[in-house]
């Protein structure tokens, strides 16, 4: 089995394949007139981009902006002030998930707060929280929950599980995003220039490819979702060059293998249940994004950390740092190059954005991978 996926896995980094898909998108570059700029919304193909040398493969009227699909750099620094005094609690054990123990607030991140004394636990499941609860009866567990339509139906899940057996101890402070309110918002600022765009793949799996329906149809930019492989990449790229070739627009799905039209509707379902449409959500670098933004519905308040807790969270707006780009390389008008601090004041072991926090960030991956450019 693991050989079969070894192989599986080298047919979608194949150089000659991925040289081969660089030939025919340069041969059909020749026939446009103009540019074309493509936006990646997820940080899974911002590293891929940079990893496998994509930008070296293209022509120079095909142009990458980079958008800002990574959960934890489009956190706001007053979400993460939650997270930090939520586990300075002296009765509070606070999980999350990936990067946000890095992740810099006001007060400092929650990497910080656990060397003052704090229980902060990185898990790479929801559902670690319940074994964490049970070893820790007399503590209350708060799940901090992060992340697109990819995450949100594991953390659908633990609630369920604490609903169903009656878990006293587990809490959540939820802050999960939908993804094509912040394509919708991207598309509306006059500063950002979009063409077309490459679908989220793990999001798509969850949600399904109609959720782009609406970009072709009513704002006329091409969606292509597309898988993380390097060959997925430049198969998706070809696609939407055909596409301007044809002058069509329209939505496709190079994923095929794991994304359908309709997603996965059960775990649909399992969102529906306990979730809904926050009024509003911030995004970091983006500002307020109406109906982006998920919360538990009423009903599960005795759950929610938010409300328990809501007379010692804090309420103002907290802006980046003033040398921090990050909100520009999220709407995609600057690359982390044009930052002043990048690779210098700002870099993932002294990291002041968010961007260079996290694994995903595109920071971190012109940093890990810049001299291939």
């Amino acid at each position: 089995m693991q050989l079969e996926l070894k192989n599986l896995y080298n047919d979608f980094r194949d150089a000659k394949t991925i040289k081969a898909y660089a030939k025919i998108i340069q041969e059909d570059a020749k026939k446009l007139n103009k540019e074309i700029h493509i936006m990646e919304v997820c940080g899974g193909h911002t590293h891929t981009i940079m990893k496998y040398g994509v930008l070296q493969l293209l022509p120079q009227n095909i142009k990458f902006v980079h958008g800002p699909g990574c959960p934890v750099c489009i956190m706001p620094k007053e979400r993460i002030d939650h997270a930090y005094v939520l586990a300075m609690q002296s009765d509070v054990i606070l999980v999350t998930l990936g990067d946000m123990i890095k992740v810099p607030g006001s007060n400092g991140s929650l990497q910080d707060a656990r060397s003052k004394g704090a229980d902060v636990r990185f898990v790479y499941s929801p559902m670690d929280c319940l074994k964490i609860a049970s070893e820790n009866p007399d503590k209350k567990i708060i799940f901090f929950a992060i992340g697109f339509e990819t995450t949100t139906p594991m953390t659908a899940a633990l609630l369920n599980a604490v609903i169903n057996k009656n878990i006293p101890n587990i809490f959540f402070h939820i802050n999960h995003v939908t993804v094509p309110e912040a394509m919708a918002a991207l598309i509306a600022d006059d500063a950002s220039n979009i063409d077309a765009f490459l679908g989220p793949a793990h999001v798509s799996v969850i949600s399904g490819s109609k959720i782009y329906e609406e970009f072709p149809r009513d704002y006329k930019k091409t969606v292509v979702v597309s898988g993380f492989e390097p060959v997925d990449v430049m198969q998706s790229i070809s696609m939407i060059v055909k596409q301007f070739i044809e002058n069509r627009c329209e939505l496709e799905v190079e994923y095929k293998r794991a994304v359908s039209y309709e997603g996965n509707s059960k775990a649909q379902e399992l969102i529906n249940k306990y979730f809904e449409k926050a009024q509003n959500f911030r995004w970091r670098g983006l500002g307020d994004i109406p109906r982006s933004g998920l919360r538990l519905r009423d009903e599960y308040d005795a759950l929610n950390a938010e409300v328990l807790y809501k007379d010692i969270l804090p309420t103002q707006k907290i802006d980046d740092h003033k040398l921090c780009i990050c909100g520009d390389i999220l709407r995609g008008k600057a690359t982390p190059p044009q930052c002043t601090i990048f690779g210098t004041a700002c870099k993932p072991t002294t990291p002041i954005g968010s961007c260079m926090v996290s694994s995903e960030g595109a920071c971190a991956a012109y940093y890990k991978y810049g001299n291939l450019i």
